[in-house]
Order: C-alpha cells, then structure tokens, then sequence
C-alpha cells in the first residue's frame, strides 16, 4: 500500500477540476490549495532520509506500478486543459473567474505536466514520446534537448541558464532561464546535427519538429476555440513554465561546481543541487525533491531517489520553498547562509 502514496500526486488536478467546475471565487482553490494548504501543512510534516536497501530498490525499479502513475498524467492534463478551454468559451464568466482558471490550469500543466515528462525523459526509451506529450501544452517541447544534453552537463556554472546564481531574484531569473534555455536548446540542436552531417532542414531536427508540432497544437485549438481559446492556451502554457522555472531557481541556487586548472569543471556530484527529504512535497512531485541524487545518477527512476548527507539541505519542502522564493528578500535572509563559503562569489 505505500506504493500508492503517490496517487496523492493527482490531488492538484482533482483540486483543478473542482476549481473550474464550481467556478466564482473557486477557481483560485487549485493556487490556494498548492501555495496556502500544502505549505502549512508540509509545515508539521515530517521529512525522512531513510534509503531504501538493496533488495528494495531492485523490486521497485522493476515494478511498472511506478511508471503507469506516471503515464496516467498524460490523459489526466489534456482532460483538464480541455474542460477549461470548453468552460471559458461556454459560459459567460467574470475577468477574475478567467485569469483563476488560467492559474489553475498552468499549476496542472506544471506539476503533473512538465514534471512527470521530466522524469520520463531521462528514459532514453519510447516513454520521451510521453514525455514530450506532457511537454506540449506548456510549450516547453524544447526542454527535452536543453534539459538532457545541456542543463546535466552544465549544472551548477555559470553557463548553464537554468542555475539561479547567488543573490539573483526569482523574477529575474524567470526572464534569463526561459530565454537562455531555449537559445541553449538550439545551439545543442545545431551541435548535434553538425555532428551527424544534417541539414537544418532535416527530420533529425527535432527542434524544428517542435516548433511545427505546437503550431499544429494551437492550430487545432484556434480551430475549436476561436482566437480567445488559443490565448488561453498559452496563457495556462506560460503559468505552467513559470511553475518549472520556479522550481528551476530553488534547485540549485547559489550553488557552484569548481573549475579544474585544466580549465573544466568538476564532475556534477551530490552537493550541487539543494535536496528536500519533506514527505509531502516528495510524493506530489514524484520524489523530485531529491534532486541532489537525481543529478548525482540521472538515469535512476524516482521511486529509488536516495538521500545523502553531503547534499545541502533546504529548509523547507519545495512547495514552501517556492512561496518564500517569491519574497526575494525573504529568500535571501533564509537561503544565502547556507550556500557553502567556497561557492559564494
């Protein structure tokens, strides 16, 4: 039975589908739900750095139950993108009904979208196919290149733009990762077909592909939804971006591998990351929160993350740390002391 803690993860978009359902002030329950509910009582939860053993890890590496409560997120987030784009156009609603169900949405699209298509694209297997599925209607297709052949070279330096540096706040960060990401996307896409003797225009190019395939996503949108339907598309696409690039900032914050004499920098180890043993924010985002150990062995499913003490710890779960991330003062008072010496500028 504890391998089903992770339905609670499908409790956003059960929240979500409430929000648009009841309508009104409802529709801002999914925000308050995940930045008001689950930070309180993430609060007086308990957080564990309890690994599991050899045997364990082996039995649920190999237990598919793991992955299906992953799959079963691509249906869920096209479902609720697809109430709401039938319930604005539907119904007479207010601005502020609008603008709720747009935030309730993107938290979907980011949290049981971008998130689970995360963790699928490290699978070098026909599961990237979900994985860029769930990337989509964020319009973050282009994360899968940046991700894997940029960010897990690149993490923790100063050329990897989806590393927040010291002192950097989080709205600036949103604008300079989101760019550079996707400049970085396509300088990898150059690289790689210069590699294998490609023309640009060449289905190996699968940053173009990306750009044909989510015009065709928002061409079949405009075509049931109008115009208005469309801009909130993108609308709850960028809500859910902006959800990952948050999540972006507090991953790594401040934290800095060192360059050899050769010039290169060393290896991505486990102190390069911020790690987060909270319960709570774990199982709702799929054991993300050990981040430390998914950077540490990138290829090593969710379910069998380890804790190591070498990790530098957050305070708080992810969920609280994305609220206090959107103080940058706050941020800084909590988060700055303990970045280690050596990393600060």
């Amino acid at each position: 039975m504890k391998d089903l803690k992770y339905i609670s993860a499908y409790s956003i978009p059960v929240v979500a589908l409430l929000s648009i359902w009841l309508q009104g002030v409802y529709t801002y329950l999914t925000p308050i739900y995940v930045f008001g509910f689950i930070p309180i009582i993430e609060l007086f939860t308990p957080s564990s750095e309890e690994n599991l053993d050899d045997d364990t890890r082996l039995s649920k590496s190999k237990r598919k139950l793991f992955d299906w409560l992953l799959y079963i997120n691509l249906p869920i987030i096209y479902s609720i993108l697809f109430y709401a784009l039938y319930t604005i156009s539907s119904f007479t609603l207010e601005t502020h009904e609008i603008v709720g169900i747009i935030i309730s949405t993107g938290i979907v699209l980011g949290a049981n979208g971008i998130n689970v298509g995360h963790e699928l694209g490290h699978r070098f297997s026909k599961e990237r196919f979900i994985a860029k599925a769930l990337l989509l209607p964020s319009l973050y297709m282009h994360f899968y290149v940046e991700h894997n052949f940029g960010h897990h070279l690149k993490a923790a330096t100063n050329e990897d733009p989806a590393t927040a540096r010291y002192n950097q706040p989080l709205y600036f960060f949103w604008f300079s990762s989101v760019v550079g990401q996707y400049i970085s996307a396509w300088k990898i896409q150059t690289n790689l077909l210069r590699q294998n003797n490609q023309s640009f225009i060449s289905v190996k190019n699968d940053m173009l592909w990306y750009l044909v395939i989510t015009s065709v996503y928002l061409g079949i949108i405009f075509s049931i939804f109008s115009i208005t339907g469309m801009l909130i598309a993108v609308s709850c696409g960028v809500v859910g971006f902006l959800l990952l690039e948050t999540i972006n900032y507090i991953e790594h914050y401040g934290l800095l591998r060192k360059k050899n004499k050769s010039g290169r920098y060393e290896r991505v180890r486990e102190i390069h990351s911020w790690n987060s043993n909270h319960l709570l924010g774990r199982i709702l985002l799929f054991e993300l929160t050990r981040h430390s150990d998914h950077h540490y062995r990138a290829s090593k499913k969710y379910q069998i993350l380890d804790h190591h003490q070498k990790s530098p710890q957050l305070p708080f779960g992810y969920p609280t740390s994305m609220v206090l991330s959107m103080f940058p003062p706050l941020w800084f008072l909590l988060m700055n002391k303990r970045v280690p010496k050596e990393m600060k500028p």
